[in-house]
């Protein structure tokens, strides 16, 4: 992507290295970047890095420098059309909203700090369509002040390079610039030295002479330029002048932070330096303008990172807190130092890096660049259910890696949930006016995945589904079936409405067989009925390691060979619990399984799931803990066994290439299971322990054999799931006109 960044300036301070480092590591992934500021003295370092920069005067609150900076930007936005505009202050913010209004460019912000909403000020603040946030703190204040939805906010972090700071970067260079002695301690302070930044700057001034007393020769170096830089460089020579020596360097501005950083054995700052000296491997005493926090260990992570190191909320530095926790500091053995410094750097490596920041941002950017193409999704999306949820990551995932020109819009029941957990763009689904907007600015519309186009559930709930594919078909919209379950349809009149809409639509993908044999049954004639596979077969399980961590919160001793059961209510099923509690028992007993039970939509599974394990005599656990489809279907990967009632988890297991056992509630069950060649141990309605206790023994002694088999059905079925995205691509070129 082309990005451009506009900020005031280049000169010292956290937002600005914050934006020096992020647009280095964007160029260094392959994306064009440009800055536009005022320039100072990090600009040779970006230009260094094959960065232009334009200077445009957006420093100052002046009419004068607004008008000339919003030409300025206006000419250079047209000129080199960037994919994307991404402010990092007050004024580039209200400037480039401007210009977005007449140039209609894709516009992000970064909030890295909170601003004065008084005097009228808080109109002349624009966020844009979407902002990273780079603490939990701010994002709160951008909620309260501004309503701005949660949903359009980002949290990042203050990506640090950690190579450029690192414990084997030498601070001897800048020792020697100043003359300080190598041999004596030093204590190194990095801030911006305006009004509202260099209260720990003075306070240090003002301490020297009682430090030195308690520490003999220690040396302060302290960096950074500003509007009180010459007042405070005049008191730390009237110190050194009393003191007859110098103990009080001030260096001016600086863009070798890191050698600064190298040259001490103590930090003193907040945010941004005091992550970076924690890179460098240094004891960091955090402290600045907003609050104190003291020597950081491990018992203060937690509170620091809450306020992205800030220390917003925390008692104010004292001069004499601060004296106490230096010559602390000061005096830790040589192993403590390090232990220290080791443990901030740790912290850098695993919440920190900088490809993690710009990852964030780039994730952003998605949100909001124009693509080529635009698509709404329609299904059983935002109820909770991780079985639809799944279709919809797993969608999204398959989507995003066909092509990356396809924005997706969703018609979710829980909006906000479906923005937070899968970032993406969603709509409340039962609100007419926006849900006609979508269609009419939309491309194609994506009706599925999953078992929509049924009565069983209700005619109400078929007749939402076809009433979004009547509308968008109103508009000359192509609508797409994507990898539909179809049926039950009991009511002849459903079966005529489903029957004109397959036969209208402009693609039509089906996940089974048996839904194409549904199709004919109902008289549907078309011969281009595409049989691929469920979405889920394309979506990636969590991490190996995050399995475990939730086996161990579900409490299954480790190591442990273990059966996933998963279940559902269902009417008529009188005396189900107790006969698969008994099958459980079972499993247990002969074939020395633990027995785990997986809510796949815990308000509904976790009350027969409870039902059972109170009828079961073994021993069982329950994983009742929030969880995305990819997090289930990684801990169905490490199960040797499967016994489902739903759907989803069967095609969990069978896309982790775990045997499974059906519990057939609806026929879908009983079709996937026949579809993977696994067995079924009977319908819920008409159940017999005697029949599934057979079935899973039959199973569990052919193991290997049906391990073998499912493998190969399941990459069969994942490389047929590929094949939804292929043609969706085919219709969007073959209708490339939007209304």
């Amino acid at each position: 992507m082309r990005i451009l960044m506009a900020t005031m300036g280049l000169d010292i301070g956290g937002a600005e290295t914050h934006i020096v480092e992020l647009s280095k590591q964007l160029q260094s992934q392959g994306h064009e970047i440009m800055i536009a500021s005022n320039g100072g003295v990090y600009v040779p370092e970006i230009e260094a890095a094959g960065i232009r920069h334009f200077k445009v005067p957006m420093h100052r609150r002046n009419m004068g420098c607004m008008l000339q900076s919003y030409r300025m930007l206006r000419n250079i936005i047209r000129a080199e059309q960037p994919d994307v505009v991404h402010a990092h202050a007050r004024i580039p913010a209200f400037l480039c909203g401007l210009l977005k209004k007449r140039l209609k460019f894709p516009f992000v912000t970064t909030a890295h700090w909170v601003f004065e909403t008084g005097g009228g000020l808080r109109y002349l603040t624009n966020w844009g369509e979407r902002t990273v946030a780079v603490s939990e703190d701010i994002k709160a204040y951008l909620m309260r002040e501004y309503h701005i939805p949660e949903a359009h906010i980002s949290v990042t972090i203050n990506g640090i390079d950690t190579d450029k700071f690192s414990p084997a970067i030498s601070g001897e260079p800048v020792l020697r610039e100043f003359g300080l002695d190598p041999a004596r301690p030093v204590v190194s302070y990095v801030s911006r030295m305006d009004e509202d930044r260099a209260l720990v700057a003075r306070q240090l001034i003002e301490i020297a002479p009682r430090l030195a007393e308690r520490v003999p020769g220690v040396q302060m170096l302290i960096a950074g330029g500003g509007n009180v830089f010459e007042e405070l460089r005049q008191q730390a020579e009237a110190v050194n002048r009393t003191m007859g020596r110098t103990c009080v360097v001030m260096t001016g501005p600086r863009t070798d932070i890191n050698q600064i950083a190298a040259a001490g054995d103590v930090f003193v700052g907040v945010s941004r330096s005091a992550l970076e000296a924690m890179s460098a491997g240094k004891p960091v005493i955090v402290a600045g303008n907003e609050g104190y926090q003291g020597l950081f260990t491990p018992e203060g992570l937690e509170e620091a990172q809450a306020g992205n190191f800030c220390c917003r909320g925390m008692e104010l530095s004292t001069p004499d807190r601060l004296l106490a926790d230096t010559e602390a500091a000061l005096a830790l053995s040589p192993e403590k130092k390090a232990a220290c410094g080791a443990f901030g750097r740790q912290v850098i490596f695993d919440y920190y890096s900088v490809r993690r920041m710009a990852g964030d941002c780039l994730a952003m950017y998605e949100q909001v660049r124009r693509k080529k193409y635009r698509v709404v999704m329609s299904g059983y999306y935002g109820f909770g259910n991780a079985g639809d949820d799944a279709i919809l990551e797993a969608i999204q995932q398959a989507i995003h890696q066909a092509s990356d020109e396809v924005a997706v819009t969703v018609l979710s029941n829980d909006p906000e949930l479906t923005r937070r957990v899968y970032h993406m763009d969603a709509l409340p689904r039962f609100q007419l006016v926006p849900v006609l907007r979508a269609l009419r600015r939309c491309d194609a519309l994506l009706s599925g995945g999953g078992s929509l186009l049924q009565d069983r559930t209700s005619t109400r709930s078929l007749l939402y589904y076809l009433s979004v594919i009547r509308a968008a078909e109103w508009m000359g919209k192509p609508v797409m079936l994507y990898a539909n379950g179809i049926g039950p349809v009991h009511k002849r009149e459903n079966r005529r409405r489903v029957k004109r809409v397959v036969e209208r639509a402009a693609l039509v993908t089906l996940r089974d067989r048996s839904s194409a044999q549904e199709l004919r049954d109902m008289g549907v004639g078309r011969t281009d009925l595409h049989v691929t596979a469920d979405p889920v077969f394309h979506l990636d399980p969590a991490p190996a390691q995050r399995a475990a961590e939730l086996l161990r919160q579900a409490g299954i001793p480790e190591g442990s060979t273990f059966c996933a059961v998963s279940v559902r209510p269902w009417e008529d099923t009188d005396g189900f619990p107790q006969k698969i509690a008994a099958l459980c028992d079972h499993l247990r007993r002969k074939h020395g399984l633990e027995i785990l039970f997986l809510l796949m939509q815990p308000g509904r599974d976790r009350e027969i799931s409870q039902k059972i394990r109170g009828c079961m005599k073994e021993r069982s656990y329950l994983l009742d803990i929030p969880c995305i489809p990819r997090e289930l279907m990684a801990v169905l990967g490490q199960a040797r066994l499967c016994v489902a009632m739903r759907l989803h988890t069967l095609i969990f297991s069978a896309r982790m290439a775990v045997p499974c056992v059906g519990l057939v509630y609806d026929p879908k069950v009983e079709s996937y299971l026949n579809e993977l060649s696994m067995p079924s141990a009977g319908h819920v309605e008409r159940f017999s322990l005697e029949e599934a206790v057979a079935c899973t023994d039959g199973l569990l002694a052919d193991y290997e054999g049906c391990l073998e088999r499912l493998r190969e059905k399941s990459r069969a079925l994942t490389q047929a799931a590929q094949e939804n995205e292929r043609l969706l691509l085919e219709i969007l070129e073959k209708n490339p006109k939007r209304i």
